[in-house]
C-alpha cells in the first residue's frame, strides 16, 4: 500500500501553532529589553510579533498580549524621555 499526499490535503496545523507560539514569547521578551535598549526599534517589532502571534491563533496569548502592551510602553517610553530631553533618543 503506497501513500502519497495529495496538494489538496492540509498539512499538519501544528508547525504554524508552533510558530506563533514562538512569535509570542518573542514579543514578550523584545517587548522587555526595548523598555532599556533601542526601544524605537524593538518596541514596534514586539507589536508586530505580538499581533501576528494573536493572528495566527497562539496557545500562549496572555504573552503576546503582554508582548503587545512592552511594545506599546516601550513607545510611551520613548516620547516621554524625547520630550523631556528634546532629543530623539535617551540614555541613563
Amino acid at each position: 500500500m503506497q501513500l502519497t499526499a495529495r496538494a489538496t490535503d492540509r498539512p499538519d496545523a501544528a508547525p504554524t501553532r508552533r510558530d506563533a507560539d514562538g512569535m509570542a514569547v518573542a514579543s514578550f521578551i523584545l517587548g522587555l529589553v526595548g523598555l532599556l535598549v533601542l526601544n524605537v526599534f524593538l518596541g514596534p517589532i514586539a507589536i508586530i510579533l505580538a499581533t501576528a502571534a494573536l493572528w495566527r491563533g497562539t496557545t500562549r496569548r496572555g504573552r503576546a498580549f503582554l508582548g503587545l502592551g512592552l511594545g506599546v510602553a516601550d513607545l510611551v517610553v520613548l516620547v516621554a524621555f524625547m520630550q523631556a530631553d528634546s532629543t530623539i533618543s535617551w540614555s541613563f
